[in-house]
């Protein structure tokens, strides 16, 4: 039996609690990791609490994305705010841009002119505490995606992911120090957190570029969306199937073909009834249906008629 497709209000509950796990996730791991910095003065760990830092910014602009985008469409925005969580997504991208080129720099400021480090078990702990921490958000955040399918929450777990992989590259670069005594093999381990932050971040500002733009939606659901029209024998045809993600919403719309000798109010009822069809797979769906007389409609629709 397949999981009943969760409504715009639940979704707006689960992304508002996640969101404000991640707050004050971060919060957390900012103390820890501040405490670890002042105790070894590592650029590693520095570069790691650097990520958590631009972390909480994050998820604070997600925390008020996801409430802002949840707003329902007024005179002014017929469409809705969800493209709030997209603008949200490329902040969270440019944050992590800079936090990947300020670490870079300092790591390799490091490497021209070493430094020594102190290691010593503190740091160590506070390090796989933070690994603990981060792993648990993450997987929760993952749950939510599956449920709610936030863009901005998704750009908050890249985050977290990219701070999961660098603070198990600050411990390797920790140990790697005590262990061998090259204090450069830490300013690596700084420079390896920059790229996976970079790279991190490229992903994030795909995501929201596709929103922005108005991407259609995957292959997949677009023939689930055609699958579920086509259903009413009555239905000759689909064209003109135009989708784009917005936040917590989708729009829909398309024109169906119809028997010219339907009434207006047998018409009327097909289209009705292809709608719901949709919402019982897409609760969160805007849909706007358009009835031609199969074989007698000219083209129509504004300057994307044809398309």
């Amino acid at each position: 039996m397949s999981t009943p497709a969760l409504s715009v209000a639940d979704k707006a509950v689960i992304t508002r609690r996640i969101t404000l796990l991640s707050t004050l996730a971060a919060t957390l791991l900012i103390a820890l990791k501040g405490a670890a910095f002042a105790a070894s003065g590592s650029v590693a760990v520095m570069a790691s609490l650097a990520d958590s830092c631009l972390d909480l910014v994050a998820s604070l602009v997600t925390l008020l994305a996801v409430r802002y985008a949840n707003a329902p469409p007024d005179a002014a925005h017929r469409f809705g705010y969800g493209k709030a969580e997209a603008f949200a997504s490329l902040m969270q991208a440019g944050l992590v841009f800079a936090s990947g080129a300020l670490i870079g720099r300092e790591a390799i400021g490091r490497l021209l002119h070493p430094a020594p480090v102190s290691v010593d078990g503190w740091s160590i702990a506070v390090m796989i505490v933070s690994i603990a921490i981060t792993g648990g958000l993450i997987t929760l955040q993952s749950r939510a995606l599956a449920k709610a399918g936030s863009i901005a929450v998704a750009g908050d777990r890249a985050h977290y992911a990219a701070d999961l992989a660098s603070n198990g590259v600050v411990i390797v670069g920790l140990l790697a120090t005590a262990l061998t005594g090259v204090v450069w093999i830490d300013a690596v381990a700084g420079l390896v957190v920059a790229a996976w932050l970079v790279w991190g971040a490229v992903g994030v500002f795909r995501g929201a570029s596709g929103q922005l733009m108005d991407r259609e939606l995957s292959d997949k659901d677009r023939a689930r969306v055609l699958a579920l029209m086509a259903q009413d024998p009555r239905v000759r045809g689909v064209h003109q199937l135009r989708t784009r993600e917005s936040g917590p919403y989708i729009h829909i719309q398309a024109h169906i073909d119809l028997d010219h000798d339907l009434t207006l109010e047998a018409a009327h009822q097909i289209v009705v009834d292809a709608e719901r069809r949709i919402l019982s797979i897409f609760p969160a769906a805007d849909i706007l249906l358009h009835a031609d007389p199969r074989g007698r409609a000219e083209t129509h629709g504004g300057v994307f008629g044809e398309s």
